[in-house]
Formats: C-alpha cells, structure tokens, sequence
C-alpha cells in the first residue's frame, strides 16, 4: 500500500509511502490520496489531518515521472470532463485542518500539496522548489497561485522561474513555514499542534478556515461581512454555550460539533 493511514484521538495521519521513490505520486498514490481525503471529509470522528511522508529523505517530490507520462485523453476531455477527480490536489477542499509535516524535500508537486495544506512544519533538513521550468512545464496544481499568497510575489517568481531550491532555514525565513525541527521531534511537534486543534469546537474550527479561505479574493469590507456571518452562525450553538459553561464551572469542554 502506497498510503498509510491511521486515525487516533480525532487526528488522521496520512503518510505517503514510497520511500524508494522519494515518496512520489504514481497513479496508484494518486487514487489512494483521492480516496482518502473522500473519507476524511465525510467522517466525523476526524476533526484534524496531518500528512507527511515515510523515511526522512522526502514529505514527496511531485509526480513520478517514469510513471504518469501524458495522459491519452484530450485537454478537453479532461478539463470539461472528468479534470476535478483526477486532479493532484482532488479532495483537500474542506474546512477541516490539514497540517503538513515536511520531512525532506518537498519539489514540485509535493511543494504544491503542501501550499494547500493549512499549516507547514518541516524537519531542518527540508528542501523547497518548483522545478518545473527545468523540465519545459510549469506548475500545475496551484502553484503559482498559492506560493505568491505565502511568500509574496517577488520570491515566488525567482523560485518559480529558475526553479531553485531552498532550505529549511530560508523557507522559514519568508514565511513558508511556520515551525522547524529536528527530524525526531518533527512528528511529535506536528501531532501535539493537532492534538491541540482537535480538542478545540470543530465547528469553530472549521468556520474559521473556510472564512479564511474564502476571503483571500475579497475586499477588506467584504471579508468582515462574511466573517460576520459566520460568528452569527455560530452563535447558538451547543458548543459555544458548552464552551462558556466549562470556563464557569473551570473544566475542560465536551464538545460535540454540534
């Protein structure tokens, strides 16, 4: 099995399992992540995910390229057609959580799955790159949208148009990560942010996350609105009332997601 996939305490952990080929998206990985993040979004014992890679080498390096030559299938049959479940990042959509835990190199595609993860940790022996231009491509599965958003535009362009590399330490410096480990503390560190999240209201979590999703195209005035909207809705519900009669009775939350 090319994906690892154990559940504990309300915390998913999906672990790409192709060590020997720097964990690599084959078509079988593809389908098993696919399937997965399906799974995840429909069930409700899972309030957080992390997604890493197995050994320390790679969290993953994009596609495999001895195995997804291009498809047989015409640009709009696949655009017009069947594009969305096919797509690398299909089934990470959801206002449920996902931290990525980078364990090495994270290149292309690997780095573009990261980017649509909420949070990025990494181990100091991490490396970043979008080396697509190397190779007569560019990136495909939102690269160029999402690392301008992180990095800000003018460092997104230098990596994206010579397709260099960089390491953990300036990864963090412009902010692509938020935390740096050491290889043996990386998972702990990942599993106790998670743990932290998922102790939390779900729905609040989750609220908070499409709130922020959604308003990264929008006004400042726009963003407030919605983000009103939300709170409102969130207002009478069970857990927020829980939530003030656990601070009252100095106990910690039941909450339900409800």
């Amino acid at each position: 099995m090319s994906l690892d996939i154990s559940v504990q305490d309300g915390v998913a952990v999906l672990r790409l399992d192709r060590p020997d080929a720097m964990n690599a998206i084959d078509p079988d990985l593809r389908r098993a992540l696919r399937e997965a993040w399906v799974e995840i979004g429909r069930d409700d014992r899972i309030r957080v995910t992390v997604l890493t890679g197995a050994g320390d080498r790679a969290f993953c390096v994009g596609s495999d390229l001895k195995k997804t030559m291009p498809p047989d299938e015409s640009f709009a049959e696949l655009t017009f057609g069947r594009a969305e479940s096919d797509h690398l990042l299909a089934g990470m959509e959801m206002d449920k959580p996902i931290i990525a835990a980078i364990n090495g190199h994270a290149l292309g595609g690997g780095l573009e799955i990261a980017l649509a993860c909420d949070i990025r940790i990494a181990s100091r022996n991490a490396q970043f790159g979008l080396p697509e231009v190397r190779v007569g491509s560019m990136p495909g599965a939102g690269g160029t949208q999402r690392l301008p958003r992180a990095v800000g535009v003018s460092m997104a362009m230098t990596l994206m148009l010579t397709g260099d590399r960089i390491d953990a330490d300036e990864a963090y410096r412009i902010g692509l990560v938020s935390g740096l480990y050491d290889s043996a503390d990386l998972m702990p560190a990942a599993m106790a942010l998670a743990g932290r999240i998922a102790a939390n209201a779900p729905l609040s979590v989750r609220a908070i996350k499409r709130v922020v999703r959604l308003s990264e195209g929008l006004t400042l005035e726009a963003g407030q609105a919605l983000e009103r909207l939300a709170f409102g809705t969130l207002r009478d519900t069970q857990d927020r009332i829980e939530g003030r009669k656990a601070f009252q009775e100095k106990r910690k939350p039941v909450f339900r997601g409800k």
